[in-house]
């Protein structure tokens, strides 16, 4: 256990920046999801607009370093990819 209030600091720090990463997790795998069922029920209107909302969510997950950049670009890159054969 930390002896030194500097330590006891970080550790309380750690904790809470813990639960908001978590969150923030949990909140792209949302959105990440809504697309998935969408481009899995074929409306590729519904698709467009869920791909619209999750690109920022991922993006803003990756800029705060939840995810790395590269995770983040490739995943908008293979959905976007997704929906334009769906809508061919």
């Amino acid at each position: 256990m930390a002896h030194h209030k500097s330590a006891k600091k970080r550790i309380r720090q750690t904790e809470t920046r813990t639960e908001v990463n978590r969150a923030r997790v949990s909140r792209v795998r949302t959105f990440l999801k809504k697309v998935e069922v969408a481009l899995e029920s074929g409306n590729s209107v519904e698709a467009a607009a869920a791909l619209r909302a999750a690109e920022p969510e991922l993006m803003r997950a990756a800029q705060v370093g939840v995810f790395p950049k590269n995770m983040a670009a490739r995943k908008v890159s293979r959905l976007t990819a997704r929906l334009k054969t769906l809508q061919q």
